[in-house]
Parts: C-alpha cells; sequence; structure tokens
C-alpha cells in the first residue's frame, strides 16, 4: 500500500509539472502557480530560445510530441549548456515513454545546474518517476527523497 501511495504521489507531481514548459519575455523566475513552482528559462536564454521554448510548448499541448522533440533539439543546438533545456526534453521524454532517456537527460541537466533547488528537485521527481516505471523501487525512493530534501533545504 504504501508504495501505491509513493507511486500516486509521483505520478501527480511528474504529471503536473509536465505541462510547465512556459517561457516568458519577462525575467524568467520561478513562478508560483496553484501552489506549485514551476521551472522556468534560464535567465541568459535567448530570445531564439525561449521562441523554440514557446513553439515547444504549443506543440507538446497540441499532442505534437515529436514536434516539441524538434524544437526542444533546435534550442538545445543553440544553447547546449542550457539546463533548463535538457529538463525541458527530460519532460518531453517522460511523456513519451523513453525512460531510461528521462533519467539520463535529467541527470545532464542537474550536471548543468547547481545553484536551482527548483530545478534539480524537479529533475529528481523525473529521475524517480523513470525508476519507478521500470520497476526500480529502491532507486525510486532515494530519487524522490532527494527531490524532498532540495525542496525542504531550498524554502
Amino acid at each position: 500500500m504504501p508504495e501505491r501511495i509513493f507511486f500516486l504521489f509521483i505520478i501527480s507531481v511528474v504529471f503536473i509539472s509536465a505541462c510547465s514548459f512556459t517561457p516568458k519575455q519577462v525575467a524568467p523566475e520561478k513562478k508560483e502557480q496553484t501552489g506549485l513552482i514551476q521551472v522556468r528559462p534560464s535567465d541568459s536564454s535567448s530570445q531564439a530560445v525561449l521562441s523554440l521554448l514557446q513553439k515547444a510548448r504549443a506543440a507538446a499541448k497540441a499532442g505534437q510530441l515529436e514536434v516539441a522533440e524538434a524544437q526542444l533539439e533546435r534550442a538545445l543546438r543553440i544553447e547546449p549548456r542550457n539546463a533548463s533545456l535538457w529538463h525541458y526534453m527530460a519532460k518531453l521524454r517522460l511523456n513519451q515513454g523513453r525512460l531510461d532517456q528521462a533519467a539520463g537527460l535529467a541527470a545532464k541537466s542537474n550536471s548543468l545546474e547547481h545553484e536551482d533547488r527548483i530545478l534539480l528537485a524537479d529533475n529528481w521527481r523525473i529521475i524517480a518517476h523513470a525508476r519507478y516505471q521500470q520497476g526500480n523501487t529502491d532507486a525510486a525512493r532515494k530519487a524522490q527523497a532527494r527531490a524532498d530534501e532540495l525542496m525542504v533545504d531550498g524554502r
């Protein structure tokens, strides 16, 4: 039973956060929306990358995941060291069911970012969800614990 509750928690957090491709023209900062803090694009993101993110978000909302993928890949070619872009790609891979890639991309995002606890925690949630779906509940629990630790320490 605790595993079921853990699974439902992971699913709800990941799916709620999976729709948070919301690039803005204003200073990209974390924004609280309906109680959740969302990951925003890096403040150093170029206008071209912000435009591609906006297109990727629209495509993902329309169910065109391949189009969203192409837009994110273009953005990554422009800014390959942008941790937020790797994070968004990890979310997309998770939604596509490409679990190993989702976990790997979230880990790559974490390797590029060391300060943004919200981004780091959300990446650990992606890893937790992917590991749980792969049947590795021990790794999923550890990843979720790391995400929880980051959010407790960051507040």
